[in-house]
């Protein structure tokens, strides 16, 4: 895993990223709020400003997220659409897999309780 940003503290976030037979995992740790959600924008978009095109996003390490990291999951989410590709959530924990059901997230993005159950959805 190449970790892309410092070690997760309290308040910040924290994000690696590999690959498993062609798909993109990004591991996610800490707060996803407004202050941090250029960077997981960053993380999730290629360079062009397109996402790739199968991408799984590990949220088993984020205990927090507001309305911030859900704008920044439906803009990866359309941009992997729009190349005819995916982008699944894996292992969100309870208040933020409950953040995803309320504003209805859940049904358009994949959410899977594993990385091992996203990769083979």
């Amino acid at each position: 895993m190449t970790d892309t940003h410092g070690a997760a503290r309290p308040g910040h976030l924290s994000i690696g990223h590999t690959a498993i037979d062609g798909i993109r995992v990004v591991t996610v740790r800490g707060e996803i709020d407004h202050a941090v959600k250029d960077m997981l924008s960053e993380a999730l978009m290629s360079y062009d400003g397109a996402a790739p095109l199968r991408t799984v996003v590990d949220l088993s390490g984020v205990t927090f997220m507001d309305s911030s990291g859900i704008n920044v999951f439906v803009a990866a989410h359309q941009a992997a659409s729009d190349d005819q590709g995916w982008l699944r959530v894996a292992g969100a924990q309870e208040s933020v897999l409950r953040l995803l059901e309320i504003v209805g997230l859940d049904e358009v993005i994949g959410c899977h309780p594993t990385v091992d159950q996203a990769l083979a959805a």
